[in-house]
Parts: C-alpha cells; sequence; structure tokens
C-alpha cells in the first residue's frame, strides 16, 4: 500500500509560489492500479518522485508498506560512465538479485548488442529509455511508477516486447502512470485520478477521469 496523509509541496518559482499538492489525503491498495491525469507544468513528476522517495513532501506523511520502483526514465541510480552490462550487475545487487539474471534480461529487452558493453554516456537519449525501461523491469516491485508512459523510442521489436512485459505485470503487480494525455492510461489504468491546482481527485473509472479533465482543461483554454 502506498498512501499520502495530508501532503502538501509547492516551489518557489521566482515571481509566485507553485502549488503541487494542497494538503492531499489518499491510497492506492496492491492490486488496483492508477492513472493519474494531469496537464503539463501541474507537477506529474514530482508527485510521481515523491511516491519513490526521491522527493521529500513540505508537509504530511507518505506511508509505503511494499516495494515501490524508481520512476521510468529514472537516471540516478545509473552511473554514466559505466556499461549497460556493468550499470545492470551493480543495480541487481543492490536490490539482492542475481545479477547473471539481470544482466541476461537487460540485454534481452534492450537489443543494444555491442553497445551493451559500452558507456552508457555514449548512448542516444532513445537508448538510455530502453535500457532504463529494461531495468525497471527486470527489478521485483510491487508497484512500478511511470511518467507519461512507454520510453519514446522507434525501435518497434523493444516496443513489443516491452509493451507485453508490462500488460503481464498489471495482472501482478500494480502500477501508478502519470500522463497529459487520457490515451496513454487506457491499457493500464483501472481508477483514475485529475491533478490540477493542488488537488488530486480520484475516481472509480477513468472515464469519469476524463469528464473532469477535459472539463478542466477546456476551461483552461478558454
Amino acid at each position: 500500500m502506498l498512501e499520502f496523509e495530508n501532503v502538501s509541496k509547492s516551489f518557489w518559482t521566482g515571481i509566485q509560489r507553485k502549488v503541487i499538492l494542497d494538503r492531499a489525503s489518499f491510497r492506492v491498495e496492491i492490486g488496483n492500479s492508477l492513472g493519474i491525469l494531469a496537464p503539463n507544468g501541474t507537477g506529474k513528476t514530482t508527485l510521481i518522485n515523491m511516491m519513490a522517495g526521491l522527493e521529500k513532501p513540505d508537509e504530511g506523511e507518505i506511508r509505503r508498506s511494499c516495494r515501490i520502483s524508481f520512476p521510468l526514465g529514472f537516471m540516478g541510480g545509473v552511473l554514466p560512465k559505466l556499461s549497460a552490462m556493468e550499470n545492470a550487475r551493480y543495480i541487481a545487487r543492490l536490490y539482492g538479485l542475481d545479477p547473471d539474471y539481470v544482466e541476461a534480461f537487460c540485454r534481452w529487452l534492450c537489443g543494444l548488442e555491442e553497445y551493451f558493453d559500452m558507456p552508457v554516456a555514449t548512448y542516444s537519449t532513445g537508448m538510455k529509455a530502453r535500457f532504463t525501461f529494461a531495468l525497471l523491469l527486470s527489478l521485483d516491485f510491487d508497484m512500478y511508477l511511470i511518467d507519461e508512459g512507454m520510453p519514446s523510442s522507434t525501435d518497434v521489436e523493444f516496443n513489443r516486447k516491452a509493451g507485453e512485459i508490462l500488460k503481464e505485470r498489471i495482472e501482478t503487480t500494480t502500477i501508478i502512470i502519470v500522463s497529459h494525455q487520457p490515451k496513454t492510461l487506457e491499457k493500464f489504468a483501472r481508477s483514475a485520478g485529475v491533478l490540477m491546482n493542488g488537488q488530486l481527485r480520484l475516481f472509480d473509472t477513468l472515464e469519469e477521469a476524463k469528464l473532469l479533465y477535459d472539463y478542466e482543461t477546456q476551461g483552461e483554454e478558454i
């Protein structure tokens, strides 16, 4: 379970204070994958980072009683000077997993071939995204955190394999995914919420969340 109790978070932009969350309280139970709709600039990444423990709230308490992943695409634990092979084995040891398995899984899913043994610093943005997603899926978590869906990749085979694995994980784990596009959530979310103006409102279905999201964003455009 992941629980926020009266959590507040804001930043000073230099002109005004940007409120990300204002005394938010909610709970995500194991087995109930959650999608959160939020326009760009409202704090999607900050929210995901707080869930992962990478950022602390200004006020309130965040409780984690399960194994929660680092956010998809997070490069903080990956050392650019090391190869994907060396990083995979290093991360595996940190999580107490078999380095041979994690390396083999990442090699198979990434499809980076000889680049897998070269420093991550030499990778393109797409190659880094493929590696970090493979690393995320190779580890054993109860909840997986995803910011804006699948990594941007033009590799059809990678997208196919990663998509199939993620689909399987939904059956046995919990996924929390945030995006500004409702379509991104359709494959993964069982319940949904809307994050706007520091308020997170949760709904039983994605359709209910989309109605509020469409209304609020259309109002902003007007």
